[in-house]
């Protein structure tokens, strides 16, 4: 992520599911259309549901890099579709 502008960050590693995406969804919320969410999770169910979920909310998922400490950093630009 270090070539593209990130507005906020969020880190749901200490979390579980459904929670993961309830968290990513309110920081969402947060932010302006067009902005940049990057969202640290853990593999296995976290980075299997979340982007999807995020997906079918309107949001495109613009890249998803696993860290050396086993989580996923996943950038997420932030839809216009309303709800």
């Amino acid at each position: 992520m270090s070539d593209q502008h990130v507005d906020a960050r969020v880190d749901i590693t200490g979390v579980v599911c459904p929670v993961t995406f309830v968290k990513t969804k309110v920081a969402l919320e947060e932010l302006e259309d067009g902005q940049v969410l990057e969202v640290r999770l853990n593999g296995g169910e976290p980075i299997q549901n979340v982007p999807r979920s995020l997906k079918d909310e309107g949001h495109r998922v613009v890249s998803v890099t696993q860290s050396e400490d086993g989580t996923y950093l996943l950038a997420v630009v932030k839809g216009g579709l309303a709800v």
